[in-house]
């Protein structure tokens, strides 16, 4: 006897519901197999993706270094790294102080990180440095940091390991990017400069050390949000709507723990680049290519009302 039709699709939905559940749980468990035993060097482990990635590879059973420019907050993810981990399945993670803002330290850094099991197999590269401001009030001071903790630093910090990985011919190096290293927003001049460069700089090395079997991965993603945003309080100001819309959902961000498993994917794939956003910023990046004047207007239209909001404040 035939199953009516009312009941084989939420039939359907849910078998379809249960091999995709279990398609992930395989994927995710392979995932973790992969980096089993591999050293994984994590820089600014101590923010919240960082520190979800500590916690996702040190769970994978990954020989972890650790790095942040805080040796407090590198001691506090040691403490609940290893506090409830079995020893014969994990690794007590090794530290590093690692400030990208100081250029002159990076030789002693880059030793500092290889002396500790001799050589790197995956390299997640997670520093970053966030400004929001008129171009005009930018200072070449600040500019230059800027520069170094996103791009100087980053790529420093590569090029002092691909030596290892080269002689290896193997290893992963994995840059967790801004979709501002594609598209510059207004009022981001600096930070969308950085992140532009370092994305170049990567593109580059992908090319140039495929032939000795290292891999190079970028995720670009919209904005790390640990949090839903508070409700904004009193009437809202007077704005261009289309404006308005593209600019909330080009910083309409995505969680830490979602952004981890992504990068633990590319690195069990071995996926060359990753775009973690919402249909808006994406349709923006084809419409910068397809019909840039449109959207030059568009977020030309969005910089003038926030002049004029906070003129009006």
């Amino acid at each position: 006897m035939a199953l009516p039709s009312v009941v084989v699709l939420p039939l359907l939905i849910v078998v379809a519901a249960g091999v995709y559940y279990i398609y992930n749980e395989v994927i995710h468990f392979m995932s973790q197999s992969i980096v089993r035993n591999k050293v994984v060097v994590i820089t600014d482990a101590v923010s919240g993706l960082g520190t979800e990635c500590a916690h996702l590879f040190h769970k994978g059973g990954a020989r972890l270094i650790l790095c942040g420019n805080t040796w407090d907050k590198l001691e506090s993810l040691y403490d609940q790294l290893t506090k409830d981990s079995d020893p014969s399945q994990t690794f007590a993670p090794k530290l590093v102080i690692v400030d990208f803002s100081d250029m002159d330290s990076m030789e002693d850094v880059v030793s500092e990180v290889v002396d500790c099991y001799g050589c790197v197999d995956v390299l997640i590269s997670n520093s970053s440095m966030k400004l929001k401001a008129p171009v005009q009030s930018v200072s070449l001071e600040m500019d230059r940091n800027i520069m170094d903790i996103n791009y100087f630093g980053p790529s420093t910090l590569a090029k002092g390991i691909i030596p290892t990985m080269i002689s290896r011919r193997s290893g992963h190096i994995v840059l967790v990017n801004s979709i501002q290293g594609r598209l510059a927003v207004p009022f981001r001049s600096s930070y969308a400069a950085s992140k532009h460069a370092v994305q170049a700089f990567f593109d580059c090395l992908r090319a140039e050390v495929k032939e000795y079997g290292i891999e190079v991965s970028t995720i670009s993603h919209t904005f790390i949000n640990a949090s839903e945003p508070p409700p904004e309080e009193g009437p809202a100001p007077k704005t261009n709507a289309v404006a308005a819309f593209i600019r909330s959902q080009l910083v309409h961000g995505v969680s830490p723990s979602v952004l981890a498993n992504e990068i633990m994917q590319m690195v069990n794939r071995k996926r060359k680049e990753v775009v973690l956003a919402h249909p808006i910023p994406r349709v923006a990046l084809y419409l910068r290519s397809l019909f840039p004047s449109f959207l030059f207007a568009v977020l030309a239209a969005g910089a003038k009302d926030s002049v004029l909001n906070e003129q009006m404040q």
